[in-house]
């Protein structure tokens, strides 16, 4: 009976035991099922913090780094293209050539004034100004210069002109006040002026200035150059480009 009894004992110690030990496993898997939830809540309320706080980050460096108004963004465009040209443009080189038609040009290690203007909005507004021009001029002959004796339009060297661009941008409303105030002339900005011996130039506003006074990007005799200039000669036009539709 002892034994047996004993046994009884045992047995029933060791089912409590058992239960016990179950219970244990059950608390613990509770705690740990518990403890696992806490840890994904408390991930996700993380994640839920550093999405918003990157939100605000971006909603904060868009208000600081607003976009570039449609004018200067389009001249700051033109001028990376024609500075572009220094250093690849090498000579000045006023012949006549023949050229493919549209999309034509001269060797790019040459040209002439005109030539940095009419790769610097190719480049950077996909303006081709040899067709824009050539189309105009056959539409309205009549209201361009006759200084060369034409009697119809020569897509080979008509937009390689000053006075034909002159007359271009002007019938597309590109024209501004001529002004000797530095600030009125914006980066991108297009100015044509007379060189001693009444000769023609044109050039491009740059964004770097000396002394308060923007440089010019242009070709007056050896390349394509950077350099001071705006004010040395008398201006003859002012022209702000925009992107034709």
């Amino acid at each position: 009976m002892f034994v047996a009894s004993g046994t009884k004992r045992l047995g029933c110690f060791s089912t409590l035991a058992a239960a016990a030990s179950l219970g244990k496993r059950r608390n613990f898997s509770t705690l740990f099922t518990v403890t696992k939830l806490a840890n994904t809540l408390a991930n996700y309320m993380l994640f839920k913090y550093m999405l918003v706080m990157a939100l605000l980050c971006c909603t904060t460096l868009a208000v600081n780094a607003a976009p570039l108004p449609a004018a200067q963004d389009t001249g700051m465009s033109i001028v990376a293209s024609a500075r572009q040209q220094v250093g690849k443009t090498l000579y000045y080189d006023p012949s006549y050539t023949r050229i493919a038609y549209p999309m034509g040009d001269v060797p790019m290690e040459t040209g002439v004034c005109t030539d940095v203007i009419i790769r610097a909005l190719r480049d950077a507004l996909g303006m081709d100004l040899q067709q824009l021009v050539h189309k105009d001029m056959t539409a309205a002959f009549s209201e361009y210069p006759k200084n060369w004796g034409l009697k119809k339009p020569d897509s080979n060297i008509d937009h390689r002109r000053v006075l034909n661009l002159q007359k271009y941008f002007s019938r597309k409303g590109f024209s501004l006040k001529i002004t000797e105030e530095p600030k009125n002339y914006l980066p991108g900005d297009i100015v044509s002026c007379t060189l001693p011996g009444n000769l023609p130039h044109i050039m491009i506003v740059s964004d770097k200035k000396v002394d308060g006074i923007p440089l010019i990007i242009h070709n007056i005799g050896g390349g394509a150059k950077e350099e001071e200039g705006l004010f040395f000669c008398d201006i003859t036009g002012h022209y702000r480009i925009k992107p034709l539709p």
